[in-house]
């Protein structure tokens, strides 16, 4: 059945992201998972649920603003969009807080861990927990009672607050009733209880039992009918005027002093909140029952994040995986010479976090230390408060090399982050380049220019993945270390795009965003239709963490169509329909969430025995094509195109234990895990890791 008005051929993108977060909770709910495991899926969850809200959902509620009649291209108006969003939103609230109370923390407890509930304290307990509060919490706590003298207070975005029902009369005769507490963020919110008072050997303090049992000491005389916790989430989304700003670096810090106050989007409160209250703080911020979530543990479930941290269980997590240092870089080490002769001599692949990502930082230490380095240029888009890759530039440029830095400034909830380090590098004689306002530079790109028999030789770094160590080691994605001549003067080019002015110029092997990448893909998709409609083998496979661009899904409609075979690996959101007859039959969509966390974008072509491989920053959404700078790089050496495919694609639609089917609703099912047990994230770590 081909979809109409009523069936539309692109699914909504809200709903499908709640669907990933669905498949990551299937992590949590499976007891083969290991206990700590399944607590850092919940936390994960949480996480990905606070972003959610802070942009998606506030995007929603700005669209029912402006444009609450126009219908999109899933079907539905921002109202009839925000309706259903919710009710998933709300559904995937409940199945986490079953799961947390039911199943995850009775195991933990199993296993010696656990929160000390106030109900259950023993008085030695108390009386410890009494101290800590008295010596640690109560000089930071500010209660307001709430009256014409005292407004309701500023409330920063997903902050800890109680609200405490009183009654009674204070010292003034004033009549009590209600007072808001606020958490202060330098308080830790998970304390640890010595074995000996705990009475286990992993017993642990939530901040928000500490303040409820004994809030009535910051009420004096007064009597505390009940205490709840409760937080708020803000709309972070920022907004930059293109127009109007002279310097980007000034306007993003002036905008970020005020993306913890915007309009809020989402209450949560505990579990046992009277009506009352909850509809007090629904007035409070222009917020509606549907906004509002009960939960029965803490309000914000990623705090409990530091405990898979801070239980010293190593049986009760995953294996420990340490990756190696692939050939030839087990043997070069930074040494420039050996190094930069290693990458001359052929291109290196990179399959992080199975192989580590220590040879990129060894590039760089061998291009900060060689004297025959004369420049480094590189694009930051995360790479997080400590970072070594970033000493190293900063070392570099202290050095005297020229060392041009792309920050992009507007990298989410990573802006300030980006903004240090820009001021730090400029402070050495770096040059700092903020990119192309409007375009966000996303391409993951290092170029070393060194200087060899009096002449300049490049050597560049090209990845799916940020320049971040931490997240080398939980995401999974491809580096390429080339000394391609036409591969790194392209690179060449688009840093002297990004940090001058100037017409676009011609890139020999590169693909690039807002340019020529979109075109691209679609003649890459046609050629296949092409061959297919001749009676050819045609095939296209892709990977990425989201496909939405509109009219890309029309093309592999078309190519389907046509009889060519077309699997996609999509770890997050879909707009396409897989295996709609008539539209889609030759396409199959497949999410792969597991231990690792998939990052790479590959695609692959099969043009008619030739086999186009591309690897890139980019997925396949509108923001990547049109409004960010990307590139996308051809694989060219042989036997690495064959470990890409494999790698990217054959394990992939191999694995049964991790993987899971699109269906044609939107909905996903667990693939079948009949025949021989296959985890490509298992494979992966032994064939190329330990």
């Amino acid at each position: 059945m081909l979809p109409s008005a009523s069936n539309p051929t692109l699914l909504n993108r809200e709903l499908s992201l709640l669907k990933f977060n669905e498949r990551v909770m299937a992590m949590a709910e499976n007891r083969n998972t290991p206990v700590l495991e399944r607590l850092r899926y919940l936390c994960i969850v949480s996480s990905n649920m606070d972003e959610f809200f802070e942009i998606r959902i506030s995007s929603l509620k700005e669209q029912q603003r402006q444009t609450p009649g126009v219908v999109g291209v899933d079907g539905y108006s921002p109202g009839e969009a925000f309706e259903r969003v919710q009710r998933a939103a709300h559904e995937l609230v409940e199945r986490q807080n079953s799961l947390l109370t039911n199943q995850v923390l009775p195991k933990l407890k199993t296993e010696g861990i656990a929160l000390l509930d106030p109900a259950s304290w023993s008085e030695e307990l108390r009386d410890w927990a009494h101290a800590v509060f008295e010596r640690e919490v109560m000089p930071l706590l500010t209660p307001i009672g709430l009256d014409p003298a005292h407004p309701f207070p500023r409330v920063y975005n997903k902050s800890l607050n109680f609200i405490v029902s009183l009654s009674g009369q204070d010292a003034f005769g004033r009549s009590a009733s209600i007072a808001i507490v606020q958490a202060p963020r330098a308080l830790p919110r998970v304390m640890k209880v010595p074995a000996e008072i705990a009475g286990i050997p992993h017993g642990y303090l939530l901040l928000t039992a500490l303040i409820s049992a004994f809030v009535g000491e910051l009420f004096v005389g007064l009597d505390v009918k009940g205490v709840y916790q409760w937080r708020v989430t803000r709309n972070s989304d920022l907004f930059v005027d293109e127009e109007e700003i002279t310097n980007l670096r000034q306007a993003l810090q002036g905008e970020l002093s005020q993306r913890n106050f915007g309009a809020a989007v989402r209450l949560e409160i505990a579990q046992g909140m009277p009506a009352d209250l909850e509809v007090f703080l629904q007035q409070e911020f222009l917020l509606q029952p549907q906004d509002t979530y009960r939960v029965s543990g803490p309000v914000n479930l990623s705090r409990l994040m530091q405990l898979c941290n801070m239980v010293d269980r190593s049986e009760l997590l995953f294996p420990d995986h340490r990756p190696k240092l692939p050939a030839p870089f087990d043997t070069v080490g930074d040494n420039p010479e050996e190094l930069f002769a290693a990458i001359a001599a052929k291109d290196q692949l990179l399959h992080h976090p199975y192989q580590s990502f220590q040879p990129v930082l060894n590039f760089l230490t061998a291009a900060a230390v060689d004297p025959a380095v004369v420049a480094i240029k590189q694009t930051i888009y995360r790479t997080g408060e400590d970072s070594e890759l970033m000493r190293l530039l900063l070392a570099a440029a202290k050095a005297g090399k020229e060392v041009t830095v792309v920050v992009e400034l507007m990298a989410r909830f990573d802006e300030q982050t980006n903004i240090n380090w820009a001021a730090k590098l400029e402070e050495v004689g770096a040059h700092v380049s903020y990119g192309v306002v409007g375009h966000k530079t996303h391409a993951k790109m290092a170029l070393v220019l060194r200087r060899e028999k009096g002449l300049i030789r490049r050597y560049g770094h090209l990845g799916t993945g940020n320049y971040h160590p931490k997240t080398a080691r939980l995401y999974t994605d491809f580096g390429l270390l080339t000394a391609d001549q036409k591969m790194c003067h392209d690179m060449d080019r688009v840093f002297s795009l990004l940090t001058g002015l100037g017409a676009r110029r011609q890139l020999n092997l590169l693909l690039q965003s807002p340019f020529t990448l979109h075109q691209t893909m679609l003649a890459l998709i046609r050629n296949e239709t092409a061959h297919a409609k001749a009676g050819r083998k045609a095939r296209v496979m892709a990977k990425m963490n989201s496909l939405l661009e509109p009219v890309i899904i029309d093309c592999l409609y078309e190519a389907s169509q046509a009889g060519v075979k077309i699997d996609l690996i999509v770890r997050g959101a879909c707009a396409l329909r897989a295996g709609v007859p008539g539209l889609s039959e030759n396409i199959t969509v497949r999410s792969i969430v597991g231990r690792f966390l998939e990052h790479s974008r590959v695609f692959y072509f099969y043009n008619d025995g030739a086999e186009n491989v591309y690897l890139s920053s980019a997925d396949w959404m509108d923001r990547n094509f049109f409004r960010r700078v990307e590139v996308s790089f051809p694989v060219l050496d042989k036997a690495l195109k064959r470990r890409v495919i494999s790698e990217a694609f054959t394990y992939a639609l191999r694995d049964n234990q991790l993987a899971w089917r699109a269906l044609s609703n939107g909905s996903y099912t667990k693939v079948s895990s009949r025949g021989k047990p296959f985890n490509i994230h298992d494979h992966l770590v032994k064939q190329l890791g330990n």
